[in-house]
């Protein structure tokens, strides 16, 4: 079980606005542009950039490192072969075990032309959680074994509950829904991890044009609601925003953010990927940590690939440079909570 935090450090004055201002963006981060091999380190393969790729190329190093994902689609036999160009869960599968051998030659630009046929254009600068998500949507609406595409859609769910209350007639709905990612608000300033999910559970109050219809009272009025856990201008915030390793979610937040059927030995989780961008909103280069089984760190700059140590993530928390964007937690199991931890 995965679970994806979106770092919210963009602010959005013209939400609609974003992808076109991000057409214009400068090539002169695309540090690895000229080079033509396929470098490999360990469990890591060096990812060409054909242009602004850089923002599928830390995606799919994520997607290698997710051995949960990478299984599945292992699994899959598409009928008749699916030798469809446009298919992208077909064409997400061939990259993915490609990555894990030592093949010569990738099937790397024929993904990024297999999204372009789908509307995810090259040689533009997309935002990596837009296209995560449009990813795991053309996996959905693509893959012939509906039953296999479920099992993936349910690695990245997060299933919330909806709490609504009317502050009048105190009449209490509530409703389950689920969410692929967690988007966390940030604060000028410092931030972390904890504090925003914190913020994300706690209730809040609407009023005015935010009031919400009561059923008993047959109107708007003021309600009080939170999520509950149960299994033309934009500017980038460059402010510090600290994560750990590990979590447990029952640490974090109160007891009446959870649901009557929480499952309390499902609530421990550890990082295995951060999704790295450096520049402003206008433009700019992303990157990706990335930890696979053997639990060591690596770091992956499109071709150039490294092994690299938790205080480098570390240096990804923010104010300037290098910050981290999308942080990916898989559910702990029972072997890795016996075993040492190990931040190589």
């Amino acid at each position: 079980m995965c679970r994806v935090f979106y770092l919210d450090e963009f602010i959005n004055y013209a939400k609609r606005s974003i992808t076109a201002m991000y057409r214009w963006c400068s090539c002169e981060f695309s540090r690895s542009q000229h080079q033509y091999s396929y470098p490999r380190h360990s469990d890591m393969r060096g990812l060409m950039n054909y242009g602004l790729s850089c923002c599928v190329n830390a995606l799919l190093q994520s997607f290698s490192a997710t051995w949960e994902l990478t299984d599945l689609l292992h699994r899959w036999k598409p009928v008749g072969g699916q030798g469809d160009s446009r298919n992208v869960p077909l064409q997400l599968k061939r990259v993915l075990e490609a990555m894990q051998r030592d093949q010569p030659q990738l099937p790397h630009q024929e993904f990024l032309h297999c999204l372009d046929r789908n509307y995810i254009r090259c040689n533009i600068q997309h935002d990596a959680d837009e296209v995560f998500h449009c990813i795991l949507n053309f996996v959905q609406q693509q893959m012939d074994d509906k039953a296999l595409a479920l099992d993936i859609q349910k690695l990245y769910q997060i299933p919330v509950e909806m709490y609504l209350q009317c502050l009048e007639c105190k009449c209490i709905q509530s409703w389950p829904s689920y969410l692929i990612s967690l988007p966390l608000h940030l604060r000028e300033g410092c931030n972390s991890l904890e504090v925003c999910m914190k913020s994300f559970f706690e209730l809040q109050e609407l009023n005015g044009s935010d009031c919400c219809f009561c059923v008993q009272c047959e109107t708007k009025m003021p309600s009080k609601q939170r999520f509950r856990n149960i299994h033309g201008r934009t500017q980038k915030l460059d402010c510090k925003v600290t994560f750990p390793e590990t979590f447990d979610f029952l640490e974090i937040l109160k007891e009446e953010a959870f649901s009557k059927d929480f499952v309390k030995n499902d609530s421990k989780y550890i990082l295995y990927a951060v999704i790295v961008h450096f520049g402003s909103a206008m433009f700019g280069h992303y990157t990706a940590y990335v930890r696979h089984k053997r639990d060591s760190w690596y770091y992956a700059d499109d071709t150039h690939v490294k092994q690299a140590t938790w205080e480098e993530v570390q240096e990804t928390y923010g104010n300037y440079g290098d910050t981290a964007y999308m942080l990916l937690y898989r559910r702990r199991t029972k072997e890795e909570e016996e075993q040492p931890q190990c931040s190589g």
